[in-house]
């Protein structure tokens, strides 16, 4: 799940905040990494709108592996954003003017995903305005900021301390920009972003003083300035936890639905997806429909005679506590990479194996799991984190138990295969091998989310389970869930459907979801508008892979199209299918 912008710029990951790592400063890598023509002016371009990007989003630069910019913040004040627009304009001149001149086949590729990336951004700036209405991204973006020097070893930890306490400096002005700019938010961004805040403020004072006392070593002097920088940014972050509670969330009466223009121009920027909204709608509850005719009859198998809720709640009550919860989420990971290689599914290309741990507290707004991997230009750190989502220490004893069953072993074997194997992990292996430098930074969800969603029923189909119905029913319900996502997400935005609504009347009601994630997930729809692309990005997917065997003839093989695949970086479908079947001309879907 990755919602701010620059929307589609980072390590393939599942974070509402973009993430990564770090090491020493250097010049940004040349946007030709490939042998082959390259237009010199187009190349400059590339260089240009990504230096502009990550100065103006600095977490991103880092992320990526671009370390010039692990001592800055972002500035969020109104006359950032002001300036970021204008900017954007210029480059999207400049972009039109050379998309106008002939260009090689990946310069093409390139220029149509900036093109949808700088205009999504003018998009959330001028039309969406998630900067004056979305408190998440202020309280948020703190954590993620310091959390992405700390966790990986791409430079000595004196000298990411430094970096640390520089950006730390900037997050009063961070908050202050909060209060100037956010006004009538939607009342189910508030509430989020009051977990956010009230849990960063102990992550500074918990586990980023822990860190920087051992970063410091006997550098008494480092420490020292760390230390006050680092008490003024909790105490800014505490004072907006208080703020958004008792002054701004009394004031949350806005709206959160985009409307139909919004969503439509918003799937075509960031999916090059143009079906009409209706039809797509229609695609979407079908699907639901498809996938919940095939959940009840497999609830059979597993449960004769019972309800489908009581048959997953058979799988449900195998979960693990909030103290195994990490530990059973690891026990899952090396199984699923063996079967991949058994079974040769599709090629790993690497021994290197994710860090389960728990998700930070800045990020945990509402995703269950996520993956977090080094950028694709970081050249040291190596550190990826597979994030599990505890309970919140808050919650009464009914709502942990709730977040806790959707871990049921069942269930968590396909979170794993999402997350890690062959999901969003293994495409972070490939990722230093993708042809291109906007193609290792930018990317479509419909692509790396559903190459994720798709890998999921892939694996069943594979024998992944051994014909198991617990393990199917649960396949199932991950299909559900993301078929929900599709119609809530829609039909919040374009029909006016209530989170509440959404919970109860498609999470819960067709989805099977306990009450309290299901809300979570209805309430993720709200500030995810498009998060269709699950299910939209794995129907592609299928579709691609049955035109390509068409194709491919009697030398097609599963591990063959698999490795084609991931090893394009996340280009959208409409794209990826000129690379893989030259001169098609055909629909996604």
């Amino acid at each position: 799940m990755i919602a701010q912008h620059v929307s589609r710029i980072a390590p393939l990951a599942a974070l509402l905040f973009l993430t990564a790592c770090t090491e020493s400063a250097k010049p940004p890598a040349t946007a030709r990494d490939t042998a082959g023509v390259a237009d010199a002016s187009f190349a400059k371009f590339v260089d240009t709108y990504f230096d502009s990007t990550f100065a103006y989003q600095p977490s991103a630069g880092t992320a990526a592996g671009f370390h010039q910019y692990d001592n800055q913040i972002e500035d969020l004040s109104a006359a950032s954003v002001t300036r970021r627009e204008a900017t954007l304009k210029m480059l999207q001149g400049q972009l039109d003017s050379l998309k106008a001149k002939p260009m090689s086949a990946n310069d093409s590729i390139d220029a149509a995903m900036i093109d949808g990336s700088i205009k999504s951004e003018l998009q959330d700036i001028e039309v969406i305005g998630s900067w004056k209405k979305n408190p998440m991204n202020y309280v948020g973006s703190p954590g993620n900021a310091v959390d992405l020097l700390m966790k990986r070893n791409f430079a000595p930890p004196a000298e990411r301390l430094k970096s640390l306490t520089s950006r730390l400096r900037g997050v009063p002005a961070m908050m202050a920009a909060m209060k100037a700019n956010v006004q009538n938010p939607p009342k189910e961004f508030t509430d989020l972003a009051i977990r956010i805040a009230g849990g960063s403020v102990g992550f500074f004072k918990g586990d980023v003083a822990i860190w920087a006392k051992g970063a410091a070593g006997a550098d008494t002097a480092s420490l020292r300035a760390f230390t006050s920088v680092n008490d003024s940014a909790a105490a800014a972050l505490d004072d907006a936890a208080k703020w958004l509670k008792s002054d701004l969330l009394p004031k949350s009466h806005g709206t959160f639905a985009i409307g139909e223009k919004a969503f439509a121009d918003k799937l075509l920027y960031d999916e090059m997806v143009d079906i009409p909204l209706d039809r797509l709608l229609a695609l979407g509850e079908a699907n639901l429909k498809k996938d919940h005719d095939a959940f009840v009859a497999t609830a059979q198998q597993v449960a004769p005679g019972k309800t489908p809720a009581e048959a997953m709640a058979t799988l449900e009550t195998d979960h693990p506590s909030a103290d195994n919860l990490i530990s059973s989420a690891n026990q899952t990971v090396q199984g699923i990479r063996q079967f991949l290689l058994d079974h040769h599914v599709v090629d790993v290309p690497s021994e290197v194996m994710p860090k389960v741990t728990e998700t930070p507290p800045y990020a945990r707004s509402g995703s269950f799991a996520s993956m977090d991997s080094p950028g694709a230009y970081e050249t040291k750190a190596t550190e990826a984190f597979y994030y599990v989502t505890p309970p919140e220490k808050t919650w009464d004893k009914q709502h942990i138990e709730q977040h806790l069953r959707l871990y049921n072993r069942s269930v968590m074997n396909l979170i794993t295969i999402h997350e890690v194997f062959p999901g969003h992990f293994l495409q972070f292996l490939y990722s230093k091998q993708f042809p291109t430098k906007t193609r290792k930074l930018l990317y479509a969800s419909s692509n790396v989310e559903g190459w994720a969603h798709y890998s999921e029923q892939m694996m069943i189909e594979q024998g992944f389970g051994n014909g198991d119905p617990k393990t199917h029913l649960a396949q199932l319900s991950e299909a559900l869930l993301r078929d929900c996502r599709w119609v809530v997400g829609m039909r919040e935005h374009t029909k006016g459907l209530s989170v509440d609504d959404g919970a109860k009347n498609y999470f819960t009601a067709q989805c099977f979801q306990q009450p309290a994630n299901a809300y979570e997930e209805a309430r993720r729809g709200a500030y995810n508008p498009t998060y269709l692309y699950y299910t939209l990005g794995k129907l592609e997917i299928y579709k691609l892979r049955a035109d390509y065997q068409k194709v491919m003839g009697t030398a097609y093989s599963l591990s063959a199209f698999h490795d084609a695949f991931v090893k394009q970086g996340g280009v959208p479908i409409k794209l990826i299918r000129k690379i893989l079947i030259p001169g098609d001309t055909s629909s996604v879907l």
